[in-house]
Order: structure tokens, then sequence, then C-alpha cells
């Protein structure tokens, strides 16, 4: 069996007197979309700073590929091949496509040029940027020079999943990737979540879109108050169920079904 790519057990995270995290386990297997859901205040923002790097936790592991790390920043985290995408996309809208695919990983041309004059291989970069835009099949993005600030909502999303995906060796985490976005660049945007899967990668999706979690994702993490509600999968369980555990009118039981919460 395959093991798990990235790993959390008994993550304790804490904000003076609020619990952000109460000891949550998480298994995310590679080629696998996990989706996490949950209300507002659940710890999903919580959880997924802590994988990230961007936040470290009080206590409990985080492992990749079955070895312990600590991550102290988001560069640590991204060394170990876990990249993120927020919903704020910190892109430069300013930059074309290319220079943001390489943002903080801009490459230097080879010898005394890259060495001593320290110039960029721009044309490297861009070559490589379109290669990447081309095997990730993203159509909507056909000029690498383009400005971002001249794209769509949903171009420059893609632009930060390709970033991510380019980079990403092993998790890709995108955190409501498909809010505000139109049907049509919605479906791309999933579209694009697919094909990470398919090229190995584990995903992490976080996501209050409930059609949209149960069309791309393999299993559904749910959070409620800090903690891990339990783990559905879109055939074991429906969408009202989803909602109604993420809710608290609804637990899991021992074997995974759905019981009723009665109300006194």
């Amino acid at each position: 069996m395959t093991s798990p790519v990235l790993e959390a057990h008994g993550l304790v995270k804490t904000f003076g007197h609020v619990v952000g995290l109460a000891g949550v386990d998480l298994q995310l297997y590679p080629g696998e979309v996990l989706a996490v859901i949950g209300d507002n205040g659940a710890g999903k923002s919580t959880l997924i700073k802590c994988l990230s790097g961007a936040m470290q936790p009080d206590a409990g592991e985080i492992l990749v590929d079955g070895r312990p790390v600590s991550f102290r920043s988001t560069q640590e985290a991204r060394a170990a091949g876990i990249e993120t995408v927020y919903q704020t996309l910190a892109v430069a809208p300013a930059l074309d496509i290319a220079s943001n695919l390489f943002l903080a990983r801009e490459r230097r041309r080879p010898g005394v040029l890259g060495s001593v004059l320290r110039m960029l291989d721009t044309g490297g970069m861009k070559r490589e940027s379109k290669r990447h835009i081309d095997e990730l099949g993203i159509s909507t993005l056909q000029n690498i020079n383009q400005a971002v600030e001249t794209l769509s909502g949903g171009q420059r999303q893609a632009v930060a999943v390709a970033r991510a995906a380019a980079f990403g060796g092993k998790v890709v985490i995108l955190d409501e990737p498909t809010a505000a976005l139109g049907v049509r660049e919605t479906a791309q945007v999933l579209r694009l979540v697919r094909d990470l899967r398919s090229r190995g990668l584990g995903v992490i999706l976080i996501s209050h879109n409930m059609p949209n979690v149960f069309e791309v994702a393999d299993r559904i993490h749910i959070q409620r108050l800090g903690r891990g509600a339990g783990v559905i999968t879109p055939k074991s369980h429906t969408p009202s169920e989803a909602v109604a555990i993420m809710t608290g009118a609804a637990t899991l039981t021992p074997d995974d079904r759905v019981a009723t919460v009665k109300l006194a």
C-alpha cells in the first residue's frame, strides 16, 4: 500500500485562550486530492498554515514521506516539496507571467555573466515557463510576456497554480482556488487540480464549495471546532451529510455512518 506523502499527528495550536487546533490528524497520499472543509473557525486555515510552514504547531508531529519535519518558514516547506497557493494569490501584478512563475526563484545566466555581473537568465526562464504552461494545458495563457495585472481572476489563479505545480515536488495546497471565479474559470481551475493529481502530486483543496469538493476530491477531511470530525469520500456520503457533520448537526460513528445529533 502507498505510504502518505504528508502526515500530521495530534497537531495542537492555541492563541491565548482560543484553541485553533486540538489534536488534529491528517494523511495525504501521492496522486490524491484531499479536500479540507469546515465552518468558519473550524481550524482549516490554522491547519494549512502549520502544514505549509507559515505557522508552527505547539504540539504534534508533521511527517513528509514518513520522516518527521519541523518547518520554521514557508521556504523550508517549499524546500521539502510543499507549495501553497493562498486565496490572496501572492502574485506581482506589474510583472509578466514568466517573472511570476520564477518569483523569488530567479535564475542567473551561466558563467561570469551570472556569477559576477549577476544577470538573470530571462530567456531561459521564459522558455521553461512556457513549457510548464503547455504541460498543464492552460490554453488561456498564450503570451508569456503578458503582465499579470491584465489577466482575469481565473487566469491569475492559473498562474499561481502553474507556479506551484512547477516547483511543488510532492504536495500542492490550494486555499479556496475557485472563490470569486465564474463558471468557466472555475471549471478550468478544477481541471488543473485533476492534472496535478494525474502527475502524482498530493493535493490539499480547501473549499466552501460543496459541488466543487464532491467533483474532484478523493477524500474529504472535515474540521469542526478545531478538531477533525472525520474523513469521508464522495462515494460514501452526500454533500448534505458532509454539511451536517461540518455544522455539528450529525456525527460520524466508528463505522463511518452518519448519526444525527439529537438536540436537547
